[in-house]
């Protein structure tokens, strides 16, 4: 187990890139398992969750080449024509596929070619339940049989029919805008008989970016960017080659590192369009944010203040369904308000366990009322009292980032263990904040 050392209390200053996608990134490298043509995938990014899904892939026959890398992105090459099915009833399987919740989006896409799946419970961040109800129900509404054992599901399609299809394209609406269980009924409908309708789809970026790498694929999806979608089905789809957006969670945590540090920070290539409403969210926040062309400019302040709403009640963030605020960010929006001048009340909605982290921001000086596992009350410091370093652990992705965000802004030496599950989300970390002046270390 690897910790970080972080002296705090230092400004950064630079520019810094956002990676690839990692949510993207875990959905498009599934679809390579629709065709047996050769997919380039470009901007992958060089992190635990995508790496362990690409060593699935292989495992499973598909080949992979990584043929361009550089300090900030990789791109590669998958051809997935000789796939061994019994690989994936495997212990070696079971035991990769159950360390990374990413696994259930290679359901869909073996549904659709070769009519069976098979996926042990996915693991994942810990921050409450995470049902999969969504995906499995698209899967029977397209008429495949779910099977659930305590070591997992199997999913199977009917027989082949006559027109060369297994499953059969319908009306379904979703119980929830699920972004992975929209991915995946997607992946399994494109190759499915006739038409497919998906009323309540998620139409974050992610899903927006899978469905135009299938349709240059071959599939024919129309609606792609809203929360309905038509799907007719092919009977078999070719290589393409795809460019990952960057990483939305990324731009957002540098938003709020640079605000947090009073730093001058510079994120290129941002995708602005993509961000939806990330950037108004901080600005709410009271951070200044500058746009360029396609770069965010956030300048050094010394102070930063909370808006109220209109009628002069308290400002409250919230997480909701894309266009909404993605609740990724909802654990940087809450570190930032550390430091800013008046209160606002964080609303995590989707998971009762994402809060949980607060107790080490309290114990680093400050000023947080857990209310409820959802919802929790900051008490802006305005810069009168720095945090201070202490020692703490990493419960999950997004909130190791948001105290690795308040250790870089706090006075003394902090320590974060089990950075691992940093490691899972954000690309070599450390040496990207040390370009940009920060004083941090990686202790194995």
């Amino acid at each position: 187990m690897s910790s970080f050392e972080i002296v705090g209390g230092h400004r950064l200053s630079g520019e810094i890139t956002p990676q690839g996608a990692k949510n993207e990134a875990l959905q498009v490298i599934c679809a390579v398992l629709l065709t047996t043509e050769k997919v380039t995938i470009e901007n992958i990014p060089d992190i635990r969750d995508v790496n362990k899904l690409i060593d699935l892939l292989r495992l499973i026959g598909v080949k992979v080449n990584c043929i361009h890398q550089d300090e900030n992105e990789r791109t590669f090459e998958f051809q997935a024509d000789e796939v061994s099915l019994d690989a994936m009833r495997s212990k070696e399987f079971a035991q990769q596929a159950m360390a990374l919740r990413g696994s259930i989006m290679l359901v869909g896409p073996c549904l659709a070619r070769f009519g069976w799946a098979i996926v042990p419970q996915p693991g994942g961040d810990k921050i409450g339940r995470r049902r999969l109800d969504t995906h499995f129900i698209g899967m029977e509404k397209l008429g495949a049989t779910v099977e659930y054992h305590r070591s997992g599901y199997e999913v199977k399609a009917p027989e082949t029919n006559s027109q060369g299809f297994r499953l059969k394209g319908c009306y379904m609406l979703l119980d929830e805008a699920s972004v992975t269980g929209t991915a995946n009924i997607v992946m399994a409908a494109v190759m499915a008989e006739g038409k497919t309708t998906i009323m309540n789809a998620a139409c974050e970026p992610y899903v927006y970016q899978l469905c135009h790498m299938l349709n240059r694929m071959g599939a024919k999806i129309e609606g792609v960017g809203s929360n309905l979608l038509h799907i007719e089905g092919v009977k078999e789809l070719n290589g393409c080659q795809h460019r990952l957006l960057p990483d939305m969670i990324e731009v957002g945590s540098f938003i709020g590192m640079a605000a947090m540090t009073q730093s001058d920070l510079t994120i290129k290539n941002a995708s602005v369009e993509h961000l939806g409403l990330i950037p108004q969210v901080f600005r709410r926040l009271g951070i200044e944010i500058w746009q360029n062309g396609d770069d965010l400019y956030i300048p050094s302040r010394e102070h930063y203040e909370i808006e109220r709403f209109m009628d002069g009640s308290i400002m409250t963030i919230a997480d909701a369904p894309w266009p909404g605020f993605t609740p990724d960010l909802i654990s940087i929006a809450l570190v930032v308000a550390i430091q800013a001048k008046g209160s606002v009340l964080i609303h995590q909605k989707m998971f009762e366990s994402r809060l949980f982290f607060v107790d080490k921001l309290i114990d680093m000086g400050a000023q947080i009322i857990l209310c409820d596992p959802h919802r929790a009350t900051v008490i802006g410091l305005d810069n009168e009292h720095a945090l201070r370093g202490v020692r703490m652990t990493s419960p999950d992705i997004r909130a190791g980032v948001a105290l690795l965000i308040a250790a870089l802004s706090a006075n003394g030496v902090s320590r974060i263990d089990n950075i691992e599950q940093i490691d899972r989300g954000y690309q070599h970390i450390d040496e990207r904040l040390r370009r940009l002046g920060a004083n941090i270390k990686r202790i194995d």
